[in-house]
């Protein structure tokens, strides 16, 4: 073989060698973010579910999004999560949007509003009645991306320390309670303050003020309620499934790779079925333990007084939709499937409940 022949084999040859060589390893950036939420940590129902949501996300990206969680207070105080991640300090929150109604009001459509959708009326609305295209362009004003993360159920009406027999009852009344039925029961003549979870108890116990509301016997019972006031209202009018969100820094989620995006969303929508299964199964499991304490009594509001409260939820609404072009359309979408729900949960859910407790003899 002449020496030309023969280097041009062996270059030929060590070139289709090197194809089964590894390939040398790439390094992928590796993304820190922080985490802040308004709950204490490991608090029930929500601090678990935002530390798992944190890990989650840490495990799914194979360590490239690092999830570092901020309880309330840590890093900013509890109510100022949203402008915390607006302005990057941090780069998401898990919290409930009815929180951040300082910057604007139709965010309580994307919790709870009073007599509203329950979790699953909620969760169809946003997946497929285009609630979710709402949201996102709600929150797009301030650069945030937001992604539903789970419900709490049916909420309790709340702790009073006297019993409320009509409407007059609610004149004077110092109540902690949250969203847009702390409007309502303002215009009832009541006296509203929003506190931190962490406050509840102790303003109670000081008689800072006279009834709260918090989530439901889960999160009411660890937090010690069951011992500050005797009657417990069932259930809440105000929010019949509360919505839980991850919300991240828009431009700081589109500026991750497509991948890392898809286990944000991802890690998120896995989180919404398991926290209300969590919320369900606690709250199932706590209700004996609340009747246990001392001198606690059960209540309903009388129907003359949810009549009341219902025609009063209705003005405030009527004024809130009229705010501006987004409010009006998010208004009209809610409150239409909200129309079909009624519905369909008159001929399905309501019918099988009562068919259940006939079968059952209870």
């Amino acid at each position: 073989m002449k020496r030309r022949a023969f280097l041009t084999s062996a270059a030929v040859g060590a070139a289709a060698g090197a194809t089964h060589l590894a390939a040398p390893a790439v390094a992928k950036r590796v993304f820190e973010w922080k985490m802040v939420m308004p709950w204490p940590r490991n608090a029930p129902g929500v601090g678990v579910n935002a530390e798992r949501l944190a890990k989650r996300i840490t495990e799914m990206s194979g360590g490239r999004l690092q999830i570092r969680l901020f309880a309330g207070g840590e890093l900013v105080p509890p109510f100022e999560s949203f402008e915390a991640v607006r302005t990057g300090t941090a780069d998401l929150l898990h919290g409930t949007p009815y929180y951040w109604v300082s910057k604007a009001d139709l965010f309580q459509y994307f919790t709870a509003i009073p007599f509203g959708m329950t979790a699953t009326e909620f969760s169809a609305w946003l997946y497929y009645g285009g609630g979710q295209a709402l949201w996102d362009e709600a929150y797009a004003d301030f650069g945030l991306k937001p992604f539903y993360a789970g419900n709490s159920g049916v909420q309790a009406g709340g702790w009073f320390r006297r019993e409320i027999d009509t409407m007059a009852d609610f004149a004077g009344l110092k109540i902690r309670i949250a969203g847009l039925g702390g409007e309502v029961l303002r215009r009832a003549a009541a006296v509203v303050v929003l506190l931190p979870p962490g406050d509840i108890v102790p303003a109670m116990q000081s008689g800072a003020i006279d009834a709260a509301e918090w989530v439901g016997p889960w999160n009411d019972l660890a937090f010690g309620l069951p011992k500050v006031a005797p009657y417990y209202y069932l259930p809440a009018f105000h929010e019949p499934g509360a919505a839980l969100e991850l919300s991240v820094n828009k431009e700081k989620y589109d500026a991750l790779p497509a991948d890392l995006r898809a286990i944000v969303s991802a890690a998120a929508s896995s989180l919404a079925n398991e926290t209300l299964a969590d919320f369900t199964f606690h709250n199932t499991q706590s209700l004996p333990a609340v009747l246990d304490v001392h001198d606690v009594k059960l209540r309903q509001f009388p129907d003359e007084v949810v009549e009341s409260l219902g025609a009063l939820t209705r003005e405030v609404l009527e004024e809130l939709w009229k705010d501006s072009g987004l409010a009006a359309r998010v208004h009209r979408s809610y409150m239409a499937f909200l129309k079909f729900s009624r519905d369909y949960s008159g001929h399905f859910d309501e019918t099988m409940l009562r068919h259940r407790r006939l079968a059952w003899g209870e």
